[in-house]
C-alpha cells in the first residue's frame, strides 16, 4: 500500500507538471506548496515501502503519510477558500516556505510559482484545481489509514 501511495503521488505530480509545461497552466505559491507535500508523501511512502517491516514501522509510516496528506488538504482548502480570492500569493506562508527552502532556485521547473492565486485555481473537468488536489490528498490519506489499520 505504501508503494501504491508513492506511485499515486508521483502520478499527481506528473499530471501537474504536464498541465504546467504542456498546456501552459502556471502554478501559484499554494499550488507549489502542495507539490512539495506530494513530493514528501512520495518519498516517505517509498522509504516506508522499502524499509518498514513489521507493525511498528508500518504504523509510523502510515501516520507520517496521513499527517502529510492532512497538511496537503489544508493547503488545498486554503487555496480554494482564501488564497484564490486574492490577486497575490506573495509573502504568504506558501511563498515563504518555498523561498526559505530555495526550491524555486533548485528546481524551478517544478517549484517556481508565477501565477496569481486567483488565476491558478481555475476549473479543470468541472472542478477547481484545488478540489482535485484535495481529492488526491484524501486518497493518499486513505492509503495511510489502510497502512495503519494493517499494522494494528
Amino acid at each position: 500500500m505504501l508503494a501504491a501511495c508513492s506511485v499515486a503521488s508521483i502520478l499527481v505530480l506528473a499530471a501537474g507538471l504536464l498541465l504546467q509545461h504542456g498546456f501552459g497552466l502556471a502554478p501559484c505559491a499554494w499550488c507549489v506548496l502542495q507539490r512539495l507535500i506530494f513530493v514528501a508523501i512520495a518519498v516517505v511512502s517509498a522509504i516506508g515501502a522499502l524499509s518498514a517491516r513489521g507493525r511498528p514501522g508500518q504504523l509510523i509510516f502510515g501516520v507520517l503519510v496521513d499527517a502529510l496528506a492532512m497538511a496537503g488538504a489544508a493547503a488545498a482548502l486554503h487555496l480554494h477558500f482564501v488564497a484564490s480570492r486574492s490577486e497575490s500569493c506573495g509573502l504568504t506562508l506558501a511563498d515563504q516556505v518555498i523561498m526559505k527552502l530555495s526550491l524555486h532556485e533548485l528546481a524551478p521547473w517544478m517549484f517556481f510559482a508565477d501565477a496569481p492565486c486567483n488565476q491558478a485555481n481555475m476549473p479543470f473537468l468541472g472542478l477547481p484545481f484545488a478540489i482535485w488536489s484535495l481529492l488526491a490528498f484524501a486518497l493518499l490519506g486513505a492509503f495511510g489509514v489502510v497502512v495503519m489499520l494493517g499494522s494494528v
